[in-house]
């Protein structure tokens, strides 16, 4: 059962190699990276029995745990396992995933008790063009891993603006933005699952099919939500998201928007 979500976004940039010590928009992607930083470890410290991560790729499949990772095609210098011509590597979505992991540090316990080992982590792409229907499929796959399962989605919101003329206004991509931060900010999984993959290729969306596994994956009990994040400082949109379950019974509670 799915206990407790992060939503990330999955940009190059918010790995460290891929920047430097100075630049435009340097104070903005610190912020991005630690909401998002921040939002995994929150993820970590429910102590799930297992975090499955979710992120675009070419094709629908589970990869691996030992596939390694790498930016390269970037050109970063960045990787983590042993990376050679003849290996395949995690897509871009899933990197930054692995990253994200490998740097969240869970807060402590307030009792001072050992979390012990963190929990086996498994790896799924999801094809970028795939149907709600498939996305929901795999989701609810997902959701009955374990007893208590985290669920790490990772994907970008509207790029087109990265394409056309810097600042210059995009109606068609704020509407989108408005009904996904809406949907993240309530922990609505039917308004995630109502999200038009007709829209994906117009507005260079990244992360609709990941946003759709969520929707899946959460039925059953209400979620409480945090939307930490929702901008686009780079003309593409960044979603930083938690989701909790609520436990039977208990009123909804007051969470406001770090955005």
């Amino acid at each position: 059962m799915l206990i407790t979500a992060a939503v990330c976004p999955h940009p190059p940039l918010l790995v460290p190699a891929a920047t430097g010590a100075s630049g435009p928009g340097l104070a903005e992607l610190e912020r991005l990276r630690a909401v998002c930083l921040q939002a995994v470890a929150a993820l970590a410290a429910e102590v799930p029995d297992v975090i499955a991560v979710v992120g675009g790729a070419p094709r629908t499949a589970e990869y691996p745990p030992d596939v390694p990772a790498s930016l390269r095609e970037f050109g970063i210098p960045f990787a983590i396992g042993e990376v050679s011509a003849d290996r395949p590597v995690l897509p871009l979505s899933l990197t930054i995933a692995r990253w994200l992991l490998g740097q969240a540090v869970p807060p402590a316990p307030p009792d001072g008790t050992d979390v012990g080992p963190p929990p086996p982590t498994v790896w799924w792409g999801i094809a970028a063009d795939a149907p709600p229907a498939e996305c929901r499929v795999l989701g609810e796959k997902l959701a009955a891993l374990a007893p208590k399962v985290a669920l790490l989605a990772m994907g970008d919101g509207p790029g087109r603006r990265a394409r056309g003329i810097e600042a210059a206004p995009d109606p068609a991509a704020d509407r989108y933005d408005a009904q996904v931060a809406a949907a993240l900010a309530a922990a609505d999984p039917a308004a995630l699952a109502a999200l038009d993959p007709g829209q994906d290729g117009d507005l260079f969306i990244a992360g609709r099919a990941a946003w759709q596994v969520l929707a899946g994956a959460a039925t059953g009990d209400p979620f409480d939500a945090e939307l930490h994040y929702a901008a686009a400082p780079f003309e593409v949109t960044y979603f930083v998201a938690s989701w909790h379950r609520r436990a039977p019974g208990l009123p909804a509670r007051d969470a406001e928007s770090d955005r």
